[in-house]
């Protein structure tokens, strides 16, 4: 019997201890797919079909680098926005309010001072049960402005970093609103179809039929037996707040499968190497570097950047950039050894208290750089 590659070992034994029911592991090394492996099912529960290379997942808090900080990237090349930007000259919603000074750097390193996380699906569930119809997206968003209108800020701005959904919900409706369409189809149609991402689509509420961009996918991995919402949560996105938004949001939301995940990384890649393409080489180099002035933080404009400990593991360099989904999924690229590292998996099935993929992360991401690079 054949010894199994030491990689698909590593992923099957997650399998087996329950790091995750499966998991897509998707591996590039300078330009070429080295490794693309799958191990697990959708769910230990009947009937559990095996996972494969196209099973889609909620990819979570990788929205904040798949969707929005691509999109901003874009709409600043194009000269509608640059980073001195107060949040409040776009979303006039926020004027007169602690959280409208913050700058589009401040919200894109998470030192704008805002709270990480408000429970606003609860309001927004109470509001959608005290009127009929409500919310809506756009009524969503229009409430939930008011509520960020009224938070008090949590430290001084740019003192530190705090990891922040509002921020990058705010960022989101930024990009709508400099864009003039809504944050779905402009990804869809300025990023995903120019660089053949497909699928990779977010899944708003009250759709009668699947996103085309997900149809060729053969199945979605589901999340969590999810008690507030009462059922097991499958092709609608784990996270309370971008449900109650409609599906549709910033911090997250998006659904795909690691080969489309790939297919923007290599636009990030791209662009650090100084390759012509979708995006100006001169802002991925801006995006992708850790920013100064911010005490203790190792935020690069929304990517994240390897500290100690990082989930990357100890061998991907300084220059790297990342970042990692709530699910279980995460994107780490490392352009000086041309290396792209996309894991999808769906961790917090069936239920978000198993936090083992925090050991896994790491030693999946050593090994890789042992079996491929050599170091």
């Amino acid at each position: 019997m054949a010894t199994p590659h030491p990689i698909q070992a590593a992923l099957q034994a997650a399998v087996d201890d329950g790091t995750f029911p499966g998991a897509v592991l998707a591996v590039r090394l300078r330009g070429a797919l080295v490794y693309e492996g799958v191990a697990g099912r959708l769910s230990p529960q009947s009937p559990g079909e095996a996972v494969t290379i196209h099973t889609c997942y909620d990819l979570a808090s990788l929205t904040k680098v798949l969707a929005t900080t691509t999109a901003l990237l874009l709409l600043m090349q194009r000269g509608r926005l640059v980073l001195e930007d107060r949040i409040d000259h776009i979303l006039t919603g926020l004027q007169g309010s602690a959280a409208g000074a913050a700058s589009i750097h401040h919200l894109l390193t998470h030192s704008s001072g805002l709270p990480g996380w408000r429970p606003y699906y609860e309001r927004l569930a109470s509001l959608e049960a005290g009127q009929s119809g409500f919310p809506g997206r756009t009524a969503a968003r229009e409430a939930v402005l008011g509520y960020m209108a009224q938070e008090e800020l949590v430290y001084e701005r740019g003192s530190r970093s705090l990891y922040s959904d509002l921020g990058f919900m705010l960022l989101g409706w930024a990009v709508e609103r400099l864009a003039g369409e809504s944050l779905d189809q402009f990804c869809a149609n300025q990023i995903y179809r120019p660089l053949a991402a497909h699928p990779l689509a977010y899944i708003p509420r009250g759709l009668q039929a699947m996103p085309a961009a997900l149809l060729e996918s053969n199945a979605i991995a589901p999340t969590e037996d999810d008690s507030w919402r009462g059922r097991m949560l499958c092709g609608e996105v784990h996270d309370e707040n971008a449900f109650a938004l409609g599906g549709v949001a910033g911090h997250a939301g998006l659904f795909g499968t690691a080969r489309a995940v790939l297919a923007v990384a290599k636009a990030w890649m791209d662009g650090w190497l100084g390759k012509a393409g979708l995006l100006h080489p001169e802002l991925v180099r801006l995006f992708t570097t850790r920013q100064q002035g911010i005490p203790n933080a190792g935020w690069a404009l929304g990517w994240d950047t390897p500290s100690v400990p990082s989930s990357s593991g100890a061998r991907f360099t300084p220059e790297s950039f990342g970042h990692l989904g709530y699910t279980g999924t995460s994107l780490w690229i490392d352009p000086v050894k041309e290396l792209e590292v996309v894991l999808l998996s769906n961790r917090v099935h069936p239920t978000r208290k198993n936090e083992r993929i925090k050991t896994f992360r790491p030693l999946i991401h050593d090994l890789i750089c042992r079996e491929f690079v050599g170091d």
